[in-house]
């Protein structure tokens, strides 16, 4: 019933660049008189493209609804993508998806996007088609942090050698991993250190081996927590990478719950000790470091 203002991405990790434009978007909306909106492609284009080529996700499609929600978007379109939508030109796509299906009053973007078959059209096709079509375009400058430009290439980047702190900064809020708590090894209670074992989507990025302070999201409730993340080197020759978090001043049943890993800072890599003696004595160090890092740390979804 009303006409839109859309903003087009795929806002994989809704980093400070993503925010920058989904909050001009709203602004744009609001002075129009339009209802504030997102167009996704769903899966990732490339995972139907280029498969091979397909980077990690930062966040969940779930997760991201949510942060859109928490910037004030009043709507997002989720749209499947195939090889038929990869198809289309750029002048079909904002003919008939934009106009005749969408009616859009006006489009924001960011600097780099780019639509259609192989990627043909700009910003500037945007704006050219925009002004002939009757709707008016916004193109986001870039958001720099430092002398880089803030990307999503740079936040994966940044996570896979444990980068936390260069990853928030980026992002604007905590990297967070999702999954659900499964049967581990249980060696953590025969030590002391119970932990859950979380399974993570294969499509979502998971950070660096090594142990961190992060704070833990679960039934509603948030506790601190240390991580690691790792092969278990200390038990185990060849082992796949794991997630375990022990959650401090907890004693509960969380077989098969969902839960978060809001991720504060990485405390050390991960190695090999010559037995459990040796590993249970790293923990108490790792352990109380993550309790002091949690007590100093704010806990925000998005800053």
């Amino acid at each position: 019933n009303q006409p839109l203002a859309l903003a087009l991405g795929n806002f994989d990790g809704l980093h400070l660049g993503h925010q920058k434009l989904i909050r001009q978007n709203i602004i744009d909306a609001q002075a129009r008189k339009c209802t504030a909106a997102a167009m996704i492609f769903e899966p990732h284009p490339l995972r139907v493209l280029f498969p091979e080529r397909a980077p990690r996700l930062l966040i969940s499609t779930a997760r991201k609804i949510e942060l859109f929600a928490l910037l004030g978007l009043e709507m997002v379109i989720q749209v499947p993508f195939t090889r038929d939508i990869a198809r289309l030109s750029p002048q079909y796509f904002v003919e008939h998806v934009l106009c005749h299906t969408l009616g859009v009053e006006s489009v924001s973007v960011g600097f780099n996007f780019t639509f259609g078959h192989k990627g043909a059209g700009t910003p500037e096709t945007l704006q050219q088609l925009g002004s002939e079509k009757g709707f008016a375009v916004q193109v986001i400058s870039p958001v720099k942090v430092g002398n880089e430009v803030v990307s999503s290439t740079l936040v994966r980047q940044a996570l896979e050698v444990g980068e936390i702190s260069r990853a928030s900064r980026f992002l604007g809020h905590l990297p967070m991993l999702e999954g659900r708590v499964v049967q581990g090894e249980k060696r953590g209670t025969t030590i002391g250190y119970p932990t859950a074992n979380v399974a993570v989507p294969s499509e979502l990025i998971v950070p660096g081996s090594g142990v961190y302070a992060a704070r833990v999201r679960l039934s509603g409730e948030t506790y601190s927590a240390v991580v690691n993340i790792g092969r278990k080197p200390t038990f185990h020759q060849d082992y796949p990478v794991s997630i375990e978090a022990h959650i401090f001043d907890f004693d509960k049943n969380i077989y098969g719950k969902g839960i978060r890993l809001y991720f504060l800072d990485k405390i050390r890599d991960e190695k090999k000790f010559d037995g459990a003696e040796q590993l249970v004595s790293q923990i108490n160090d790792d352990a109380a470091r993550a309790r002091k890092i949690a007590a100093s740390a704010g806990f925000q979804e998005l800053l």
